[in-house]
């Protein structure tokens, strides 16, 4: 199965829900305000914030002419035309090596199997890959990323659970450094987002980071889950006062028929998505690409 293909599966319930609604759209006889207002509702019922859904419909309304509603086809690029349009701002997730990549997010979102898939994907593209065990809260967290280690075949350092994991940082940075490692990645306990206290941790594993490894690009993602919808904005938002976010990791798009929120997002907020899970295996992991996104939806 190709890229495009685990894509399009993966939002087969959202594109089922849009496809639902559409064929209420398109029993409408002549494009007017009663077409407009059912697309509306369509988006909105995938999940799109209701002011980006109307700014798309307004930038469809003028791409259109008054009419019968006869080419389906026609309308429906030009909607997906009208959604990459109010996306295409915002900056691809790109890296430079070595690069330094830390992931957070809240509990439960797939934070440790992202890792592995993550792990997998840089190996597979001919970088050498260290995984940071700085997850020391959990029980048995660093045992489940060190399974993932061994699936993808790449080095992990950890400590004793309980250890402060800035010093986790700080000695795989070392580790890193030494070996001339070209991806370094730090698994973080996950966090309920209105914890301060939590947060100030991962600032300051961040400063760590900072200070002791100057040369290189730091990148700081955090791990969605994609059922929760325009619910995890909030969550975008939160972390990203906290340690300045440079993308987003898409986990669970399988699972909801809410999968619209992320253009939403995308274009509202302007962190980028970086990489799409597709799947349960350890190779089911996918750079974000707009356009697919957008065909995948219809």
């Amino acid at each position: 199965m190709g890229i495009f293909s685990k894509l399009a599966s993966s939002l087969k319930k959202t594109k089922d829900k849009i496809a639902d609604t559409f064929s209420r759209v398109f029993s409408i006889d002549r494009i007017g305000d009663e077409f407009y207002d059912e697309l509306l509702d369509a988006l909105i019922a995938s999940d799109l914030s209701v002011n980006f859904a109307m700014d798309v419909i307004d930038d469809l309304r003028d791409k259109m002419i008054e009419g019968s509603v006869k080419d389906r086809d026609f309308v429906i690029n030009s909607l997906k035309e009208s959604l990459v349009s109010a996306c295409e701002d915002v900056e691809d997730f790109e890296t430079d090596y070595p690069t330094v990549i830390m992931l957070v997010g809240v509990n439960g979102v797939g934070k440790t199997t992202t890792i592995g898939k993550l792990a997998n994907y840089y190996k597979q593209n001919g970088k050498s890959v260290t995984l940071c065990a700085a997850d020391t809260f959990r029980a048995a967290a660093s045992d489940q990323l060190t399974e993932w280690a061994s699936r993808a075949d790449v080095r992990i350092i950890k400590h004793a659970e309980g250890a402060d994991p800035s010093a986790v940082v700080y000695d795989a940075i070392a580790s890193a450094k030494a070996k001339n490692t070209d991806v370094l990645i730090i698994d973080t306990a996950g966090r309920l987002h209105v914890k301060s206290n939590l947060m100030e941790e991962l600032k300051k594993m961040s400063r760590v980071v900072e200070r002791e490894y100057p040369d290189a690009d730091f990148k700081k993602l955090i791990v969605l889950d994609s059922t929760t919808g325009q619910n995890a904005i909030s969550q975008v938002e939160t972390f990203d006062q906290a340690v300045e976010l440079d993308g987003i990791v898409l986990t669970k798009l399988d699972g909801t028929a809410k999968g619209g929120f992320v253009l939403s997002m995308l274009a509202e907020h302007g962190v980028p998505v970086a990489f799409v899970g597709v799947g349960e295996k350890l190779g089911d992991l996918e750079e974000f690409d707009l356009e697919d996104f957008v065909d995948g939806l219809f």
